[in-house]
């Protein structure tokens, strides 16, 4: 074991959307800062095909880009909810077990984490969302208010240049978006005018993706590959914002590859240091004075579960709460085929949005809201491949003829809702599964109770409504999380309050017990929203954590 000589300021362990904050807020402020991936780095300009003859294949995978997670087993389904299961014509059910099954947990462990491959969404939170106990009984309220959030919203979308319509009213703002909206795509415009026809609004989505240019970075060029790997940049994400200028500071070093498998608490309240195993496999330690976790809502409640004393199951466990409350994204998607040349394609991943049923009272006699938009690239119909497995059955001549009539056609729809705690979702150690480094795995407990369900049939039957409105004709594929766990954004395993016994961290996201312990990651949501992405929360309470920690270091070494 090499022992490291101290000489950071703060060690972070995650580069997604709270440790790049954190990293370019503390270097910004003089601090030298030390980054931790488990991932490599991802090169836009050689590693992303969206400019190559492979622009159809999916986000590339890199060694050691992905987790080692397994599952507990899911509950029975239930034949009266046979019309929310998964399915495509050609190939059926998606699902043919009598069980909830997994497709994983979609992200990517990289610098720059799962932003690398998200569609550029940047929501900021519904203020009636933080409140889901006080007003709802549900969950848990935030100790920190949306007023006091608002400020870190801010500074946030001017960072990662976050371009946004004016017209959502549900959330406050002091100051404009700082880049105009997108153009809606036709496709878009026609779904737009479906859900008016029925007294709903689909306005310009909040992205952080530039609609012009912004330094180095270009304008968007309407490729729709923004999940599949930014290539030029314009896409918002942690790496070629964040990190980029952390880097630029001459204060933040990264190491990738790097596993940290235990974090190690002295006598004094404090935490003293990490272990971690390189890409060399070999292990070191490092002491530092701020330990600041940004591995996610999996992978945190992991290490801490990993890193337990003698008395506490797990470092800041004293209230049992690390790895509980885990909730996952709520979704539905249904897809048709308009017999129109629709172009469908092209354009913004998701461009467009309606927040009508976002509010957590807004569903008639469900608790909990939802939003809607179009999802042609979030399914992967952007391309012919996917076009030929499943949207046009056959072979031959035929198929080939249909191929050419149908492609650009697809119309998709996507809900996601609100998730709620449930004592049967949690993360936990896995007794038997190993990570590569022979630590125990996390293991995913994930459970859709009856309000939930109720909530996916509610989207399922929006999302068809609309698309029969359009004039579609036949839904060809459904997707759902009633049968199939498939998350892409995951929260609460660590979550933030004010009382010790029922959180892990304050609204500083500060450790309760160990003082030099933070946590800035979607595991400290005390609830999920209304279908909101949760990136451009984590960077506002980041933001908001770390200006708290400078200014409380300046104040005591005065």
């Amino acid at each position: 074991m090499n022992n490291a000589t101290p000489y950071y300021d703060a060690v972070i362990v995650g580069s997604g959307a709270g440790g790049g904050t954190a990293a370019w807020y503390l270097s910004h402020h003089g601090w030298k800062v030390l980054v931790i991936e488990a991932g490599p780095y991802f090169h836009p300009e050689n590693d992303y095909l969206a400019a190559t003859s492979q622009w159809e294949s999916p986000f590339p995978q890199k060694k050691l880009s992905q987790g080692n997670y397994s599952y507990a087993d899911m509950q029975l389904l239930s034949e009266k909810n046979d019309d929310l299961r998964s399915w495509n014509h050609i190939q059926g059910k998606l699902n043919k077990t009598d069980r909830r099954i997994p497709f994983g947990y979609q992200h990517v462990q990289g610098v720059g984490g799962s932003s690398l491959h998200f569609s550029g969404e940047a929501h900021r939170l519904n203020p009636r969302s933080m409140n889901m106990f006080s007003e709802f009984g549900l969950s848990a309220d935030w100790p920190v208010s949306y007023k006091e959030l608002e400020p870190f919203y801010n500074q946030a979308e001017q960072l990662v240049g976050v371009a946004g319509s004016t017209i959502d009213n549900s959330r406050p703002r002091s100051q404009p978006y700082p880049q105009s909206p997108h153009k809606q795509s036709y496709s878009s415009q026609l779904l737009k005018k479906a859900f008016s026809e029925k007294n709903l609004n689909l306005i310009e989505n909040s992205v952080a993706i530039l609609s012009a240019n912004k330094q180095d970075r270009p304008e968007c060029n309407y490729c729709n590959c923004c999940l599949k790997g930014c290539p030029r940049a314009d896409k918002g994400s942690i790496d070629v914002t964040y990190i980029r200028m952390a880097k630029a500071s001459g204060r933040c070093d990264i190491k990738t590859g790097c596993y940290v498998t235990q974090i190690e608490a002295d006598k004094n309240d404090k935490v003293k240091g990490i272990y971690y195993i390189d890409n060399d496999g070999v292990e070191h330690f490092i002491s530092t004075p701020h330990l600041i976790l940004a591995a996610g809502a999996i992978e945190t409640p992991r290490l801490l579960l990993a890193s337990g004393t003698k008395d506490v199951k797990g470092l800041a466990n004293e209230s049992g709460q690390v790895g509980k409350n885990f909730m996952e994204t709520i979704l539905w998607t249904s897809n048709a085929i308009l017999d129109a040349p629709l172009g469908s394609h092209r354009g913004l991943a998701v461009d467009s949005i309606c927040w009508d049923y976002n509010q957590p009272d807004s569903i008639p006699g469900i608790i909990g809201g939802c939003r809607f938009s179009p999802s042609v690239a979030e399914s992967d119909l952007i391309g012919p491949i996917n076009y030929a497995q499943r949207v046009v059955a056959g072979w031959g001549l035929e198929h080939k003829q249909q191929m050419r009539k149908q492609f650009g056609q697809v119309l998709s729809l996507s809900g996601i809702a609100e998730s709620h705690t449930h004592p049967k979702s949690f993360i936990d150690l896995d007794p038997s599964i190993k990570t590569r480094h022979k630590q125990p795995a996390a293991r995913i407990h994930s459970y859709i109770d009856k309000m939930t369900t109720k909530r996916i049939r509610f989207m399922a039957e929006i999302c068809r409504d609309i698309l029969k409105q359009t004039g579609t004709t036949d839904i060809f594929e459904e997707f759902s999380c009633y049968d199939i766990f498939s998350s892409s954004h995951v929260f609460g395993t660590c979550r933030m309050g004010n009382d010790p016994e029922q959180s892990v961290v304050n609204q500083w996201c500060q450790s309760h017990r160990w003082n030099n312990l933070y946590i800035v990651d979607g595991s400290v949501f005390p609830s999920s929203g209304g279908g909101e992405s949760p990136g451009l929360t984590i960077q506002a309470i980041t933001l908001r954590a770390m200006k708290k920690l400078h200014e409380t270091k300046k104040s005591t070494s005065r």
